[in-house]
C-alpha cells in the first residue's frame, strides 16, 4: 500500500513539474540561548549525589568526573524582622555615674517602623499603586497587624520628613531655561460625606537630554483643589524662559510680560486631526497627518544632538515645511464648514501657530510636550487603583512623593532603595546639604 502511495506521489510530481525543482536546503533551526540570571542575585546551591554509592553496573567504586548545573529563578516571600537595639548601661566604680550610648535616630520619633518598611509602604502606594487598605491586608496575612490609619500616619510623617527634599527638587526643576508643564484631574473625597470633588495635579519637568544636555532630568508635582490659573501662575512666579504646555488659558497671564515664552505641543494638534480621521477619514485628514509626520521624522533624527545642531537643521529643513503646512491649512480651512470637526481641528493648530513653530527657532525646545505627559502616567496608573485622594492634604503629600519617585525613575534610580537610604539618614542630615540627597546625586549603599 505504501509503495503504491509513493508511486502515485512521484507521478503527481512529474505532472506538476515538482520533480525538476531544485533541492532547497532548509536552514538549521537556531537554538535560543537563555539569558543568564544577574550575578548580583543571591544563590542557594543544592548539590545532588548519586543515589547509590557504587556503580549500578558492576558494583565498582565511583570517583568524581564532573557535574551538570541548572539554575531556576525563585521568589522568596518578603519577611518582617524585628530589630532589637540594646543599649548597655555602665556605671563608674569611682563616682557611680551611669554611662550609656545615645539612642539612634529613627525616621519617625518613637515610631515602630524602620526605614525599609516605610520605604516599602511608600513605594507600594505611589510607585506600584497599591492602596493602603490592601497593603494592610497583605501584612496581616504575614502575621503583622498594621491598620490603614497607622500606615496613613506613617505616610504623613514621612512627607514631613522629606519636605526639605521636595523644596530642593522644586528649586532645581523651576530653574530658568526650558520647562514642560501639564496637569490632570484627580478625584478628592469631600469631608463629611462620600462624594468627591475634582482636584488637580500639576507637573513640571526639566529634561533637556534630547538636546544633548548632561544635566539630570527631574519632575516636580504640585496639588491644587481646583484648576484656577492662579495656581500655575504662583508656581512659576519666579521662572523665566520657555514654557512648553498645552493651550490652557490659565497660562496666558504668564506670557503677558514676555519673561516666559510659550511653546505649544504638536502632539495635541495632531491628536485633534487624528481623532477626526478615525471617525471620518478623508484625503484632507490623511494629507494633514502625513505633513505632520514629516516634522516628526526630522525630530527622530535630531534626538540627542546638541541644541545648536538641532536649531541649524530645523532652520534648513523644518521652517520650509512649516511654511508650506500653514499655507495648506489656511487654504483648506476656507473650503470647510465653520462648524465641522475638521475645521475646528485645523483652527486649533492655526490659532496656536506662533507657539507651535517656536521649536523650529530654538534647539532646546521640543516638537511636543510628551515629556510632561509621560510624567503624568505615574499618576494616571495609580488613579485607577486608589480611585481618589482622601483630602486636599492627601493630594499635597501625594504630589510630594510622586515628585521624588518620578525623578528617581527619570534617572534610573530604584525608588525603594532610594527612599530606604534617605529615610535612614535624613533625620540627622544637615539642612544646608539636603541637595546631596537628590536622586541623581545620592550614593546608595551596596
Amino acid at each position: 500500500m505504501e509503495a503504491d502511495l509513493n508511486l502515485l506521489q512521484q507521478e503527481s510530481d512529474t505532472l506538476t513539474g515538482r520533480v525538476d525543482d531544485p533541492a532547497v536546503q532548509r536552514p538549521l533551526r537556531q537554538t535560543r540561548t537563555r539569558k543568564p540570571f544577574p550575578e548580583s542575585l543571591p544563590r542557594d546551591e543544592k548539590r545532588l549525589l548519586p543515589t547509590e554509592p557504587c556503580c549500578p553496573e558492576c558494583g565498582g567504586s565511583l570517583s568524581y568526573l564532573g557535574e551538570d548545573a541548572a539554575e531556576q529563578l525563585e521568589l522568596m516571600r518578603s519577611a518582617f524582622r524585628v530589630i532589637r537595639t540594646v543599649r548597655e548601661k555602665h556605671a563608674c566604680r569611682r563616682c557611680d555615674r551611669i554611662v550609656q550610648a545615645p539612642a539612634p535616630s529613627r525616621p519617625i520619633e518613637r515610631g515602630i517602623a524602620g526605614p525599609g518598611l516605610l520605604a516599602r509602604v511608600l513605594t507600594s502606594k505611589y510607585a506600584e499603586h497599591i492602596p493602603l487598605y490592601r497593603q494592610s491586608e497583605i501584612y496581616a496575612r504575614q502575621g503583622v497587624v498594621l491598620s490603614r490609619s497607622v500606615l496613613s500616619g506613617w505616610v504623613d510623617a514621612c512627607c514631613r520628613l522629606l519636605a526639605p527634599l521636595d523644596e530642593a527638587l522644586q528649586h532645581y526643576v523651576l530653574t530658568d531655561g526650558k520647562l514642560h508643564a501639564d496637569d490632570m484631574p484627580v478625584p478628592v473625597l469631600l469631608p463629611g460625606n462620600k462624594k468627591t470633588k475634582t482636584g488637580r495635579l500639576w507637573t513640571y519637568v526639566r529634561d533637556d537630554r534630547n538636546a544633548g544636555s548632561a544635566l539630570a532630568p527631574a519632575v516636580w508635582f504640585a496639588y491644587s483643589p481646583d484648576r484656577k490659573g492662579i495656581h500655575p501662575q504662583t508656581h512659576l512666579a519666579g521662572f523665566s524662559g520657555v514654557l512648553q504646555a498645552d493651550a490652557y488659558a490659565g497660562f496666558n497671564e504668564l506670557y503677558r510680560d514676555g519673561h516666559i515664552k510659550e511653546a505649544a505641543c504638536w502632539a495635541h494638534a495632531r491628536r485633534k486631526i487624528h481623532d477626526v480621521h478615525v471617525r471620518t477619514p478623508s484625503a484632507l485628514t490623511e494629507e494633514a497627518l502625513k505633513r505632520i509626520g514629516e516634522l516628526y521624522a526630522i525630530e527622530s533624527e535630531l534626538r540627542g544632538k546638541r541644541a545648536e545642531e538641532r536649531q541649524a537643521v530645523r532652520h534648513q529643513k523644518v521652517l520650509p515645511l512649516l511654511a508650506s503646512l500653514e499655507g495648506w491649512l489656511r487654504e483648506k480651512q476656507k473650503t470647510l464648514s465653520r462648524h465641522s470637526e475638521l475645521a475646528k481641528a485645523f483652527g486649533y493648530a492655526l490659532n496656536q501657530w506662533p507657539a507651535l513653530t517656536r521649536y523650529a527657532e530654538d534647539g532646546w525646545v521640543e516638537v511636543d510636550n510628551n515629556i510632561a505627559e509621560n510624567a503624568l502616567r505615574l499618576v494616571s496608573l495609580g488613579r485607577k487603583n486608589w480611585l481618589f485622594f482622601g483630602s486636599d492634604h492627601g493630594g499635597e503629600r501625594g504630589a510630594s512623593l510622586y515628585s521624588l519617585i518620578g525623578t528617581c525613575k527619570l534617572n534610573g534610580v530604584d525608588p525603594e532603595r532610594y527612599l530606604h537610604h534617605v529615610l535612614d539618614v535624613i533625620a540627622d542630615w544637615p539642612v544646608n546639604r539636603v541637595g546631596a540627597l537628590l536622586p541623581w546625586r545620592v550614593t546608595l549603599p551596596a
